[in-house]
């Protein structure tokens, strides 16, 4: 994309409404824009990262075994008087009544709708363990909508069922959806420790929620700092294996790390003084097993090897699709903008012509723009016929990880300037050899 030809809205002032740091860069970035309370357009840079985002939870669901469809966004309100929790949800619920009269609501969660889908359509033990998930909006109508995406009404959310025989089963199923968890949010840069939390209207006994270490955190959390030396890394795990993923499961709670929900002092006081840590924390994601909370009244039966019909034992899995950029900006700005990690970067490159019309410098951004595009990449380039200094601001402000400047000077040398936009770092190499090094960065994500 040539930056002369896109859209990009940025702001060079700090938005009054903006309280938080994710909050003000999305808006001065022109990566969103407020419609009405709680609620955004997402323009094409926000609407990118979105997509990011979004692909690489699909390939991590993929890579577990678990089935996407997609649910509607209105729902009936029977169904949720079927599992009892229409009148207990709570006003966040927009309701509403079609033309017919029919109570419907907005969805904020859909355990009912995939339980109706589910009892429609299976019956047998033998077509379990089943996952199926959606990414979908959501509205939930929050009474005091803050922080931009991070506590919006309007959200993009993943979320995930599993449908299993037993309870042994479905604690399996939990487990895998944690180890999946663990390596969606670090292909997204983000250190995501999972806390032992409170269940909410979702219900379920055993819950464990997501969190991104930040100042603007909504949360206070309490953790053995043991726990951020974790890395789950390049390892590769059989999701069949339950003694495998129970592991995993072991490795990444077994130290102490909860909200201030669920926080007890007196476990608490067992930590090592020196690595006991209280912070702040932004909830990226939550992971249920309720058992049999929703199957029972819903009917959703299925056939044992006896012979008996036995309800399903089910959990719910959850990912903050919309929020998870502002977790990650909050994670990851300096003063200057975004610094986005090369996972989830709206373009891999950014390429700055200082000189833009000077016949060597235009040719040499066009050769470059032209072989990174060949070998798949996606770059930015700079051709607005603007000083350097807003140049280099605007690509500091909307944080692609790497920038390659073209100018006169170097290109009499041979060489053009690569920069680390998250270590402020300058190399002077052969243009060629600047693809190449951009090209091995992609390769290894």
């Amino acid at each position: 994309m040539r930056l002369s030809r896109y859209f990009l809205p940025v702001l060079k002032e700090n938005p009054a409404e903006a309280q938080i740091v994710s909050h003000r860069l999305m808006l001065r970035a022109g990566m969103i824009k407020q419609a009405s309370a709680g609620i955004y357009s997402w323009l094409p840079l926000g609407f990118k990262v979105l997509r990011k985002i979004e692909n690489i939870i699909h390939e991590e669901q993929a890579r577990a075994g678990h089935i996407a469809l997609l649910m509607p966004t209105i729902q009936s309100a029977d169904l949720w008087r079927e599992s009892g929790r229409y009148d207990d949800y709570g006003e966040e619920m927009l309701r509403m009544r079609d033309r017919h009269d029919r109570d419907m609501l907005f969805t904020p969660t859909a355990e009912e709708l995939i339980t109706d889908i589910f009892r429609a359509h299976v019956g047998s033990y033998k077509d379990l363990p089943l996952t199926l998930y959606q990414i979908q909006w959501k509205f939930r109508d929050e009474i005091r909508p803050r922080f931009g995406v991070m506590r919006g009404r309007e959200f993009l959310m993943k979320d995930g069922y599993n449908f299993d025989l037993t309870k042994e089963d479905a604690l399996h199923s939990y487990n895998r959806h944690l180890v999946s968890y663990l390596r969606t949010y670090e292909r997204m840069g983000l250190q995501a420790i999972p806390m032992r939390a409170d269940s909410g209207p979702i219900g379920g006994d055993d819950t464990h929620e997501f969190l991104v270490l930040a100042e603007t955190g909504e949360s206070e959390v309490f953790y053995d700092s043991e726990i951020t030396d974790l890395k789950f890394g390049d390892r590769e795990i059989d999701y069949d294996d339950k003694a495998a993923c129970q592991a995993v499961l072991e490795e990444f709670t077994s130290r102490y790390a909860r909200t201030d929900e669920t926080h007890d002092e007196a476990l608490f006081a067992e930590v090592p003084e020196d690595r006991r840590r209280t912070a702040r924390g932004i909830e990226v994601g939550q992971i249920f097993y309720f058992g049999t909370k929703y199957s029972e009244p819903m009917g959703a039966t299925v056939t044992d090897d006896a012979g008996n019909k036995v309800p399903v034992h089910m959990g719910s899995h959850g990912i903050g699709v919309s929020r998870l950029l502002g977790a990650i900006i909050e994670a990851s700005h300096d003063e200057n903008g975004i610094i986005w990690p090369e996972g989830v970067t709206p373009f891999d490159c950014g390429i700055v012509n200082l000189k833009q019309g000077d016949a060597e410098a235009d040719a040499a951004c066009d050769a470059l723009y032209a072989a990174l595009k060949a070998l798949g990449l996606d770059p930015l380039y700079d051709d607005r016929k603007e000083r350097a200094g807003a140049k280099f601001a605007t690509m500091d402000l909307i944080g692609l990880p790497w920038r390659i400047t073209v100018g006169p000077r170097g290109l009499k040398n041979g060489v053009v300037e690569l920069t680390s936009r998250r270590t402020g770092e300058s190399e002077e190499l052969p243009p060629e050899e600047a693809v190449k090094r951009i090209a091995a960065i992609y390769a290894d994500l």
